[in-house]
């Protein structure tokens, strides 16, 4: 026997609508496959240096890489700065350090 996803609906006092939604449901987030960065919080200031928070997204670049050695395509979301990392030095060797390093977030 399957089991249905349970799914609730709400009011949504900023948007004024009801929102339908999946409580098995994925949500991606904006990491960084093959380094594991994350946005970063912070304050921006005025000239009056009033404060107020900020968040710091990455330049996130969704990609598609082919690797010999499996002789395969993958996808992956990669910051721009990886993407600079993987031009000098080539898609194996960066997700051999990834690898070995532990912040590899899919699995390939």
């Amino acid at each position: 026997m399957q089991s249905k996803p349970l799914s609730f609906e709400f009011y949504s006092p900023i948007f004024g609508v009801y929102l339908k939604n999946e409580i098995n449901q994925f949500t991606m987030s904006r990491r960084d496959d093959i380094s594991g960065k994350k946005a970063m919080n912070g304050y921006r200031s005025s000239k009056s240096n009033n404060k107020t928070k900020h968040r710091f997204h990455l330049n996130l670049q969704k990609r598609r890489f082919y690797i010999p050695e499996e002789d395969k395509w993958i996808t992956l979301k990669v910051s721009a700065k990886t993407l600079r990392t993987i031009n000098k030095k080539g898609i194996t060797e960066v997700l051999k350090d990834a690898r070995r390093k532990g912040t590899l977030l899919k699995a390939i």
